[in-house]
């Protein structure tokens, strides 16, 4: 899985399939990575340098950069290729149209009519290749009262239900740190895609001999509302409006965090036979045989009284010593992990999941390895993020503009 490795690449799943990446920053290139790690062949089409503008995916210049790049680049773009193209122009919109000509997939994350606007839409596309998959990733989906509206993750995370949770009874909702929002939509994006390529498949025949293609259309706000769970269940049934609960699972119990000596540990002992096992590790066997708390809803009535004696038995011992005990009789239980505990973590090693990779200008980075982990057709980084327009003559040809 190293980009770096002599070893012979393995077949890959997505081989001979060609992508053609217009969107910028995280949904869209999130997408194309993940095909990109499963042998899609990515041109991923970037603005040219302008006055006040270095050019490229705005990515580049996110977050910790190294001589003027960002080191996240090397996540999102890896086993890409990168074409500039002024998209703003005639001649760079007839460059793209060639190319998607002979794609497969097209992925944009633009405001809905923005390809319209450029002559690129579906219906244009796909009279000269009627076989285009077009994955489109917006806000608010093509359709609808909010479609025009501009929409970030941070947004459609407040909408889709989940930044309400987010936070501790009675204070501010917070985001969780990375954008879920996007990560979301571009897994939806891609299960889109595949059940797409799918279809096409099934629909080849005389009349149509790559088969047809369709839209998949990914709104940021469905895809976080898509894993809400009981959240909107509970409240048509209930009226129930599910409230923030901090570290807990309302109404699974116990699951929370808990205080150690030295730190915290996650504990999952929401289980029947899992709760008594627990109960019995802390020294509080009296509870493991309490008849009403055999089951969750006797439980989460007496959580309060279940997440003391928990906290109690864990702030006398190290973060070490409780992981060590609960695992030993087999309930989940976790210390909560930095960027430091997990580069160093000999399971993430073991499984592939720490790949170093070396930038073009020599820099030497680790990177999540590739999930998920097929065993005939494997996923692969093979190549580092390319530099700005790096295969645009070799993509393009003659036909560069």
């Amino acid at each position: 899985m190293n980009a770096q490795t002599s070893s012979p690449i393995p077949p890959q799943a997505l081989a001979g399939i060609k992508v053609i990446e217009l969107g910028q920053l995280i949904a869209g290139p999130f997408a194309g990575k993940t095909l990109a790690d499963f042998g899609a062949d990515v041109i991923k089409i970037e603005p040219p340098a302008s006055e006040g503008s270095p050019g490229g995916d705005p990515l580049r210049q996110w977050r910790m950069l190294h001589q003027g790049t960002s080191v996240w680049w090397q996540v999102q773009s890896r086993n890409k290729q990168s074409v500039v193209l002024d998209l703003r122009t005639e001649q760079g919109r007839e460059a793209v149209r060639h190319l998607i000509d002979e794609a497969d997939i097209v992925i944009e994350n633009f405001k809905p009519g923005t390809m319209e606007k450029w002559g690129l839409g579906f219906d244009e596309l796909s009279r000269t290749n009627p076989g285009l998959i077009m994955l489109r990733i917006s806000g608010y989906g093509q359709t609808g009262p909010y479609r025009e509206r501009p929409g970030f993750a941070v947004v459609a995370e407040a909408m889709g239900g989940m930044r309400y949770l987010n936070a501790e009874p009675g204070r501010v909702p917070v985001r969780a740190g990375v954008s879920l929002g996007d990560t979301l939509a571009a897994l939806h994006g891609v299960i889109g895609v595949l059940l797409a390529l799918q279809a096409r498949r099934a629909s080849i025949n005389d009349a149509a001999p790559k088969g047809r293609g369709q839209v998949v259309d990914v709104a940021l706000y469905e895809a976080v509302f898509n894993c809400m769970e009981s959240l909107l269940p509970e409240y048509s049934a209930f009226g129930a409006v599910r409230q923030p609960a901090g570290s807990a699972l309302p109404g699974i119990a116990p699951s929370n965090a808990y205080p150690c000596a030295d730190g915290m540990v996650v504990i999952g002992g929401n289980g029947d036979s899992i709760f008594k096992r627990l109960m019995i590790a802390i020294g509080r066997t009296e509870l493991s045989v309490d008849a009403e708390l055999a089951t969750n809803p006797g439980r989460v009535k007496r959580v309060g009284e279940i997440d003391e004696a928990i906290g109690a038995w864990t702030a006398q011992r190290p973060v070490s010593e409780v992981v060590e005990v609960l695992n030993a009789v087999s309930v989940p239980v976790g210390r909560i992990y930095s960027a430091r505990d997990i580069a160093e973590d000999p399971h993430y090693l073991a499984r592939d999941m720490i790949v170093p990779v070396t930038t073009h200008d020599g820099l030497t980075v680790q990177v999540p390895g590739v999930i998920p982990k097929l065993s005939a057709t494997p996923g692969w980084i093979s190549r580092r993020a390319p530099t700005l327009g790096e295969d645009t003559e070799r993509v393009l040809g003659p036909r560069r503009p």
